[in-house]
């Protein structure tokens, strides 16, 4: 794992260098990004309909910075994402909770082909509970718990600035369980005990951004990986989908979602009515977030 770490850090340290000695900075690197802060607060007194106080709150960060000289590219994303809320006298619970960092250098080989290769890095910043604010609750997620990291190398189509289609049949995963108690349980794929599940497989991931109306953007994501060695028809899935709506240049709403589907994370089922689960199963999983606040574009 170190020496992967090291060799990442001086393709990336190599790759800078070459960006500052070739190429004007000002022309050739383009920096974006988008802050957001969505707040939503109920108060109920003396209401006869019924229902619960609540507070509510998400902040989202999505940076990138691309260089291209006309030969090479480097595409670099992070995206964070968390939020709280509470209702009534329940304690506060996460609604959002979200790290993807992703660097992916490009070699023309045509018009519009590219050798590329891919770094990919996941996971989540804070503890996730089945059953938030119950004593009985059970521990379901932290902080590299789970966490993925991908290596891919491949080819890159990317016919204009608004979509890249990376085909790489050599991927290599790596799943993190680093808590101690998910560990144990043998979550996320990985047996009782083990922290580190590498797999090897092909990855397939499609990238789209564009403004489809005016003040409307649309800015998706879809991953796919198949793993050779284990039951390569299980095809996991990543689609990620944020729509943007500009109200003014401080004011926006965006709607959110995320669908997963992975094999390896099975949900369990009570069937007997007893208060354990006795059959577990992979889901899809879903995860839509809308909000109205603050959004700052540069």
């Amino acid at each position: 794992m170190k020496k992967i770490t090291l060799a990442i850090s001086i393709l990336l340290l190599a790759l800078s260098i070459h960006a500052q000695e070739t190429a004007d900075s000002d022309t050739l690197w383009k920096f974006g990004g988008v802050v957001s802060l969505n707040l939503s607060q109920l108060s109920l007194t003396n209401w006869a309909a019924g229902g619960d106080n609540s507070i509510a709150g998400n902040g989202l960060v999505k940076l990138s910075g691309d260089f291209d000289d006309g030969t090479l590219n480097w595409d670099n994303d992070l995206t964070m994402g968390f939020g709280l809320v509470r209702q009534g006298s329940d304690p506060a619970r996460k609604s959002d909770d979200n790290l993807d960092l992703s660097s992916k250098f490009g070699y023309r080989a045509s018009k519009n082909w590219f050798y590329s290769a891919l770094l990919s890095f996941k996971t989540q910043f804070a503890e996730g509970w089945d059953k938030p604010g119950e004593v009985n609750r059970t521990k379901i997620s932290n902080w590299m718990s789970p966490g993925y990291l991908s290596i891919s190398a491949g080819m890159d189509f990317k016919p204009n600035k608004l979509f890249a289609l990376l085909l790489s049949p050599v991927s290599g995963k790596m799943t993190f369980v680093m808590d101690e108690e998910l560990s144990a349980t043998g979550s996320f794929g990985l047996d009782p005990g083990q922290k580190v599940r590498a797999e090897f497989g092909g990855l397939i991931k499609a990238v789209y951004k564009q403004e489809i109306l005016k003040n409307v953007t649309v800015d998706t994501k879809l991953e796919l990986f198949s793993n050779y060695f284990d039951h390569p028809q299980w095809v996991d899935v990543n689609w990620d989908l944020l729509l943007s709506l500009k109200v003014n240049d401080f004011i926006s709403a965006s709607l959110m979602t995320q669908l997963i589907y992975d094999r390896d994370i099975e949900f369990g089922t009570d069937t007997s009515g007893d208060g354990i689960p006795d059959t577990f199963e992979p889901r899809v999983q879903f995860k839509e977030l809308f909000g109205i606040g603050l959004t700052y574009n540069f």
